[in-house]
């Protein structure tokens, strides 16, 4: 297999028999994204966008013995933690560049196959989820666990969210609720299921055998599915039930009357997530069901600015659940408020006010040119 390689420390991309091959290569820390590694891979896409000897890409993320498998766990939220309390405007790059990036995935006019196998989780849903083939192993761990730690589904997470069957996206966006590749294909977060021990002859096929076109090389992956274990532990009908609730009180509301073990073990999980950041995110989930992809990666720029500035450093919840579970993992993060009954509409809709106007918006350039004109 010949080709051409470029590589930094985090990520190895190269061109072998007309496939771009993608490797996530900082396995000791579960594949998670920085900033570098955000550029990397965007110049890498670019590059083979516009080259035609590569007739399309493959992303899967490295291993390494004694760490967890994972295609990506997210992004870096130490990063997070450390840029926000020292004013690090490298925060700000890294969403803007990482949203941007998403929009690239999604609209990306040749075949892309993410192979997420392990963990995908946050900003590794952000770089799969556009692919035009998802596959998944009976390995894998999705999840959009955000609100655990005072943040939203971001990275196009309301828009692929709340294109979930009935209310599926209230309930993964609000729990954090980690999927294996049965329930993920049911929500219409993967395609097929592929033994984890056949990914090595998947990217064998696809580099040594010449595709005509998107079906061959799609055909070709899809050839080794296989029907994933039925391993659901999706209550479709209670989900449907409780969590079409107008808002997040009545959602708690809806499950506390529900004497079941489903509902008293899903108010349980909700007690630990900020309170202020999942009425934020059931807002996200509804408003991007009518919006564009790029609508609603601007509105998750405007979130995200605000989970940093509307209560600047230690104060911001963000900051807050970050340090809980990564930083002092103490687990027990001093939300504000503590209580969904304290949670105001004024509060929510905050976070709704783009801090740009439109002309300024630092993703105004992704999608729709009528966006530009506001």
């Amino acid at each position: 297999m010949s080709g051409s390689s470029s590589s930094s420390s985090f990520v190895i991309a190269e061109v072998q028999g007309g496939i771009g091959l993608m490797t996530l290569n900082r396995p000791q820390a579960l594949n998670a994204l920085s900033l570098p590694m955000i550029r990397d891979i965007t110049r890498a896409l670019l590059a083979w966008r516009d080259d035609a000897a590569v007739r399309g890409v493959v992303v899967r993320g490295a291993t390494l013995e004694g760490k967890g498998v994972a295609f990506c766990a997210g992004g870096d939220i130490r990063f997070f933690h450390q840029a926000a309390l020292a004013g690090n405007p490298e925060l700000e790059d890294f969403f803007t560049e990482e949203y941007a990036l998403n929009h690239l995935i999604h609209t990306y006019p040749k075949p892309y196959v993410a192979l997420m196998d392990g963990i995908v989780m946050g900003g590794g849903m952000g770089i799969s989820q556009g692919a035009s083939l998802r596959v998944v192993t009976e390995r894998t761990k999705m999840a959009m666990p955000e609100t655990h730690i005072g943040l939203f589904p971001d990275v196009g997470g309301g828009w692929f969210l709340a294109r979930c069957p009935g209310r599926l996206g209230e309930y993964l966006a609000l729990t954090g609720q980690i999927l294996g590749a049965g329930d993920a294909i049911a929500c219409g977060l993967a395609d097929v299921c592929i033994p984890s021990g056949e990914l090595p002859a998947v990217v064998e096929a696809l580099v040594d055998q010449p595709h005509e076109n998107a079906e061959q090389l799609q055909a070709a992956v899809r050839a080794r599915a296989v029907t994933p274990a039925a391993t659901t532990l999706l209550d479709r009908a209670s989900i449907d039930r409780h969590f079409a609730a107008e808002s997040l009180t009545g959602i708690v509301e809806s499950l506390r009357s529900d004497g079941g073990d489903w509902a008293q073990a899903t108010l349980a999980t909700l007690a630990k997530r900020s309170p202020l950041m999942m009425a934020v995110t059931l807002e996200q989930v509804r408003r991007a069901r009518t919006m564009t992809l790029a609508d609603d990666l601007r509105m998750e720029r405007d979130l995200v600015r605000h989970c940093f500035h509307l209560r600047p450093g230690a104060a911001s919840e963000t900051v807050e659940g970050i340090r809980a579970l990564a930083v002092d993992k103490d687990h027990s993060p001093r939300w504000n408020p503590a209580r969904i009954e304290d949670v105001t509409p004024a509060m929510v809709a905050a976070f709704f006010e783009s801090p740009w106007p439109g002309f300024a918006h630092p993703l105004r350039s992704l999608g729709q040119l009528s966006f530009l004109g506001t």
